[in-house]
């Protein structure tokens, strides 16, 4: 009983502060919702994943970073940041080389926004993990290989 009320509890209450931002003008209904791009999440190699985020051949840059640890101890969870100081980044993706899908997780930025992004994503094997950018229309990359010790995708 008394853990139906807290999930009761926490729902109404991430409800609630939608409703509150919302109401404030701080958020649209739009902004609320993923910018889902189900090609790019099933496909299964680096060249696909690039070609349905419409990012053809990046250029690597020294302006992206990609953060994460040498080693991860638990590929179930890998904490990852990726920041920039490109102009008028539109998108950053993560991308995993060897995991079975290689997209990770993408974030729209609206206009104005810092490029700095943290996520935990899960990596099946050692791998490496890039970091795409949208700048100006134009497409850039930076890469970390993260050593995983125990697998998270599976493994």
């Amino acid at each position: 009983m008394n853990n139906q009320r807290r999930n009761v509890l926490k729902a109404g209450s991430g409800a609630a502060l939608m409703s509150v931002l919302a109401a404030a003008g701080i958020i649209t209904p739009g902004m609320a919702l993923a910018d889902w791009n189900k090609t790019a999440f099933d496909a299964k190699s680096m060249a696909d994943t690039l070609k349905a985020l419409g990012a053809g051949a990046p250029a690597d840059s020294k302006d992206v970073q990609v953060t994460g640890p040498d080693i991860a101890e638990n590929g179930a969870v890998v904490p990852v940041g990726v920041s920039s100081t490109l102009p008028n980044i539109t998108m950053v993706a993560i991308l995993v080389e060897k995991n079975p899908n290689a997209l990770a997780a993408t974030f729209v930025l609206p206009e104005g926004t810092e490029a700095n992004v943290q996520t935990r994503i899960k990596m099946g094997q050692t791998s490496n993990i890039y970091a795409l950018v949208k700048s100006d229309g134009k497409f850039f990359m930076a890469t970390k290989e993260i050593k995983v010790t125990l697998g998270g995708c599976g493994g």
